[in-house]
Order: C-alpha cells, then structure tokens, then sequence
C-alpha cells in the first residue's frame, strides 16, 4: 500500500462524503490545491480550527507529527493522492444544495448552521479534541465549561440494538423552529444539569443542537449531525428525564424536516 493510501480512502468514504458544508470541504480543497504545505500562523483561529477538524480526518492520532501543521503536511507527502483529493472534493462541493448560514457565538467556532459533520469535526470545531488531545467523549450531551455551552448530540430514531432501553430518548420535531428533547436519565429539575437548562437565560448559557437520522445509513455509512444551531429553553414536563423544547434560532432545513417531525407520529 502506497503512502497514506488508507488515510485518503477513509478521509473520503467515512469524514467527507459525509459532510455537506460548502465552506468547509471548500476550505480542505484550498488546502489539497497547495498541496497542504500550510504555514499554520497564516489563518485565523476559525481556520486553525478546521486544520484540527482535517487532522482528525485524516490521522486517529497526531498521525506521528511533531505538530498540527506537520500532521497537515503529511498529507501531501503522495502528489497522486493528492490529485485524487482535489477531484474527490470539487466533486462533492459541487453537489451541496442546502444554504448553510453563519452562527454569532461569543467564540470562534467554524461550522455553519444546516450543514453535517461528523463527531469528530464537531469535537474538534469546538475545540473538545485537539492535536494535543483527543476528547474521550462518546456521550450525546457534551459540556463545554470554559465556553458556557453544551452540544446536544441527537439520534432520531433509535434501535435497542445500539441503544439501551434506558438511553432510548424520545427526540423530535413539533415544529420547523420547535424541537423535543429528552435528556439525559439523572436529569431532574430542581437541581443540577436540569436546573441549568431552566435557568439557561439567566447564565446566559448556549445551547447547540445536533441532529442525524439514525446511526447508519442504507450502505452502512455512519451518518453525521446536521446542525440545527442555537435553541432557548421554552418550557419542559416530567424528571428523570426531563422533556424539553427548544426554541430554535433558525427553521430546520426542509431536506430534514420529514425525518424530524416523522418520530413526533411514529
């Protein structure tokens, strides 16, 4: 096998045929058409962070590099692959049809609101993985401390072959800007993490919305999350769990909305 052969083939099959943001795969194409020789201190902290997203595309690990910007270069150590890259890339760009639409956070962050990523870009995106350290994290609710936010990771529809009755929470679409959600088992609202998302107006906390399908698709492809944006507390019943509706920002794409509002009636 030819030099990062493997890396390239799953970089394609498993991160980027799977996401569908224009700014972003346009940004990887940018990259791939310098041959990936970056100079990491060129870009702004939005960008540094979609080199960190590409690391984790490409390597498991820090892929032995000394630093982000050697992992990146590695990449073009095979021109031919690299070739195959810009083709692969310009041709899955040309086939996004959705308008992503921008996000006005109190920190940088680079992905857009109605377009997919994986986990691992969204851990990395907010900066939850790094070329340091990669996030254990394998939960759906992932808190961002030093950022008073919490990404909520959503699973429409849930089997109970790869969910344990516990964990088969009942998430869906009552409308295009109102979502349900249902949290985590400990979740009560008198106290704790409940309490949080009740008073999230008060701390000023965000609260951001990821949503995928399912698990895998027909081909069995991981799907990724399309991000739904910020949602606001409206109201919520019951504890342990709680059942909340968030009040989102901005209408749910139509290219998701079927499957959205299609678990609200089974």
């Amino acid at each position: 096998m030819t030099i990062n052969e493997h890396e390239v083939k799953r970089a394609i099959a498993k991160k980027w045929l799977c996401c569908n943001s224009y700014s972003y795969l346009s940004f990887v194409l940018r990259l791939a058409e310098q041959d990936f020789q970056i100079d990491i201190s060129a870009f702004d902290e939005s960008e540094k962070l979609m080199i960190s997203m590409l690391h984790y595309d490409f390597w498991q690990t820090n892929g032995g590099a000394e630093n982000l910007q050697m992992s990146i270069r590695k990449i073009g150590h095979n021109p031919i692959l690299v070739k195959e890259i810009v083709e692969v890339l310009a041709l899955i760009i040309n086939r996004i049809s959705h308008i992503e639409l921008d996000i006005d956070l109190p920190y940088a962050q680079p992905l857009k609101v109605h377009s997919r990523y994986t986990r691992e870009q969204i851990l990395a995106a907010f900066g939850d993985s790094t070329f340091e350290r990669k996030s254990s994290n394998r939960e759906g609710v992932i808190n961002l401390d030093s950022k008073n936010t919490e990404l909520l990771l959503v699973t429409l529809e849930k089997t109970e072959e790869n969910y344990s009755p516990t964990t088969l929470y009942n998430d869906y679409a009552v409308s295009d800007t109102l979502f349900h959600w249902q949290s985590q088992n400990s979740a009560r609202p008198e106290k704790g993490r409940g309490l949080s998302y009740i008073k999230q107006e008060e701390t000023e906390k965000t609260i951001l919305l990821f949503v995928r399908e399912r698990n895998d698709d027909e081909f069995g492809n991981t799907f990724a999350y399309v991000f739904l944006g910020a949602g606001n507390y409206l109201d919520h019943y019951g504890s342990k769990p709680m059942n909340i509706h968030w009040k989102l920002e901005e209408p749910i794409p139509h290219y998701m909305w079927k499957e959205t509002a299609k678990m609200a009636v089974g």
